[in-house]
């Protein structure tokens, strides 16, 4: 399922791209978003993973994939710097996952002392591995503890990019420019989950959840670490820690303005939205 090293920088983007993947798939099977024919079964040592697939018979299952491969490409170029996939109904968002990203500018070195797959200033492969398996079986976790969605849930994803490298005219296979104001209300009273990261030496993923804190069930207790198993970081990739600390209470989210960005006049980052959104089609 994942590469059994991290030496190269292709080898961490195939992670990373398969974690995204995984982690999507895990998302919508626990929340019961579409049939069990949209996805396939894989094995990550002795944890049973569901992986969407393209399902022609359900449209929506085939656009989420598309939305991915088209995540893969900003990925690819290093342009992406938040992946976002959320749920709403026409009121209010009900769920929002996000997916954040970072990249290394500088080439880790071998640790050509050492036998194992070690870099001087990164992480080793079985490292990367465990964080990985722990994270996605976090997020298992977590989908099992949420309460039932509404039944009139709209799925959508954004892409925000890094803007000093992404082309003002690019746009993933899939997706256009977002003009919507940007706010995502939620309704009630949301908490941010702190899921975890992985990090590869040449890439770091975070991964969050903000949901409707009447919906959490035990997730609290469970869940909700300062810092937990999976925060393996690399020096250099994790540098805005302090603005991650702990669970935040939020009540709106403005996508097009970065946290990094706060202390600064406030810059549009460039956002990108599906073509098409996906009404529920549950099972």
């Amino acid at each position: 399922l994942f590469p059994n090293k991290i030496a190269t920088e292709q080898q961490s983007v195939v992670l990373v791209k398969r974690l995204l993947a995984v982690s999507v798939s895990c998302i919508t099977y626990m929340r019961g978003l579409f049939p069990e024919s949209s996805y396939g079964t894989r094995y990550l040592d002795d944890l049973c993973l569901k992986i969407l697939r393209e399902d022609k018979s359900c449209l929506g299952s085939l656009q989420i994939v598309k939305w991915i491969q088209g995540c893969f490409d900003a990925l690819e170029r290093q342009y992406v710097s938040f992946f976002t996939f959320f749920m709403e109904t026409k009121s209010a968002m009900t769920e929002l996952y996000q997916f954040k990203f970072k990249y290394q500018k500088e080439v880790p070195q071998m640790d050509i002392i050492s036998n194992q797959m070690n870099f001087v200033n990164g992480v080793c492969s079985e490292d990367v591995k465990r964080a990985s398996r722990l994270l996605i079986g976090k997020l298992y976790l977590l989908m099992q503890n949420l309460g039932p969605l509404p039944n009139d849930v709209t799925l959508t994803m954004k892409i925000l990019y890094y803007n000093d490298v992404t082309p003002k005219d690019y746009q993933p296979p899939g997706f256009k420019e977002d003009v919507s104001p940007g706010d995502l209300l939620f309704d009630g009273d949301p908490v941010n989950l702190r899921v975890g990261s992985v990090s590869t030496g040449f890439h770091l993923m975070k991964v969050r959840v903000t949901t409707e804190k009447k919906r959490m069930g035990t997730v609290e207790s469970n869940l909700i670490q300062k810092n937990g198993p999976t925060e393996i970081s690399h020096q250099g990739l994790d540098c805005d820690e302090e603005e991650e600390e702990g669970s935040t209470k939020i009540s709106c989210l403005n996508l097009a303005f970065s946290q990094e960005e706060v202390i600064e006049p406030k810059k549009k980052r460039k956002v990108s939205e599906p073509e098409k959104l996906i009404r529920d089609s549950r099972r």
